[in-house]
């Protein structure tokens, strides 16, 4: 990350980049048992929201084509879009210190993305029951695609499959939180800087924290090298969890590789614009704004056995042999994980 002057995760400054709303540990929301008093800055794990039950499904007294009371699929959607206006207009929620904004993630960005998951991606999950129902756990993964793809549908994999509903709070560069739209959105879905501080601090709240340690390096690097695993920094995501005692649970995507197979790099166009590469794909930049457009591969997500931390002693965290050897061993697993799913891995488009 060290071309666009990222902090590395774990040698961060400590301090962090407040989007919109941060700063205020209780947000807008009320704790008079009427709105959702989900108090965030005093470390309590929020429940998640209640979605309205989809017509047909259990418990909601529909046969498909209602939902309880009767109430036909467009009604239910207006009255839940009607609901959602009604808490932003009257500020009836929550932004915590980071700037995350449940609300607005659950109504409308996991909406956003979860037709590319389902439809485009059509992403298999395997594995996402090796996270821990509950308490601190750092999710390690492979980075690729040229463009930061893979984090989204692993947040939505989690979102979407967990047994227990989990949320996971993704670790970006700071290059994500210089661009303008893009570093607000970030923030209100839950994604902060990759440095040591928020990283214990949201471990510390009970959170399941996403990182890649290849940060730039393996999300651009070459279609020739896809899925060789670079360089897992200098193991500050091993320390981290030491420090927190949660468990590391490697995680392995197969299907990012080949979104934007790229061919080459233009370091002057880079360096001009202040970005770590500029990709050449056989679309872009060649057909325009259509080359940004990324190939519909198969994709798949595995979640391996989570890395127990807990049993070494605090002293642990400033081991370097032992940080070396956990942090090879992680990016071992993910590894090995991946080449058995290219094995299995019957078409790259089926």
């Amino acid at each position: 990350m060290a071309d666009a002057k990222v902090i590395p995760f774990g040698e961060g400054s400590g301090k962090r980049p407040r989007g919109r709303g941060a700063g205020r540990p209780g947000g807008h929301g009320r704790e008079d048992g009427h709105g959702r008093g989900e108090g965030s800055a005093d470390g309590r794990q929020r429940p998640p929201l209640r979605p309205v039950p989809e017509p047909g499904a259990a418990g909601s007294g529909g046969d498909g084509g209602a939902e309880a009371g009767g109430r036909p699929d467009w009604e239910q959607r207006i009255a839940r879009g009607l609901a959602f206006l009604r808490r932003r207009v009257t500020g009836e929620y929550e932004v915590d210190d980071f700037g995350y904004d449940e609300d607005l993630t659950e109504q409308v960005l996991m909406s956003l993305i979860r037709p590319v998951y389902e439809n485009y991606f059509r992403v298999e999950v395997r594995g996402v029951e090796n996270i821990p129902s509950e308490g601190g756990a750092l999710v390690v993964a492979n980075h690729s695609g040229t463009l930061p793809l893979d984090g989204l549908m692993m947040q939505v994999a989690i979102h979407d499959h967990h047994p227990a509903g989990r949320r996971l709070r993704l670790l970006a560069a700071d290059l994500v939180f210089t661009l303008p739209v893009v570093s607000e959105l970030a923030r209100k879905a839950g994604h902060t800087l990759a440095c040591t501080q928020d990283a214990e601090e949201l471990l510390g709240r009970g959170e399941v924290v996403g990182v890649m340690p290849e940060g730039f390096k393996g999300l651009g690097k070459p279609f020739g090298e896809r899925y060789k695993l670079q360089r897992f920094g200098r193991g500050g995501f091993v320390s981290t969890a030491l420090r927190a005692g949660v468990p590391i649970v490697p995680c392995s995507i197969v299907g990012a590789e080949e979104i934007y197979p790229m061919l080459g790099n233009s370091k002057t166009l880079a360096r001009l614009l202040g970005i770590p590469y500029f990709p050449l794909t056989p679309t872009f930049p060649w057909l325009g704004p259509l080359g940004v457009l990324p190939l519909p591969t198969k994709w798949t997500i595995q979640f391996g056995e989570p890395i127990a931390t807990d049993g070494y002693p605090p002293e642990a965290a400033d081991d370097p042999m032992l940080m070396f050897d956990l942090t090879d061993q992680v990016r071992e697993r993910i590894q090995h994980t991946l080449y058995t799913l290219l094995v299995d891995r019957g078409s790259v488009f089926f």
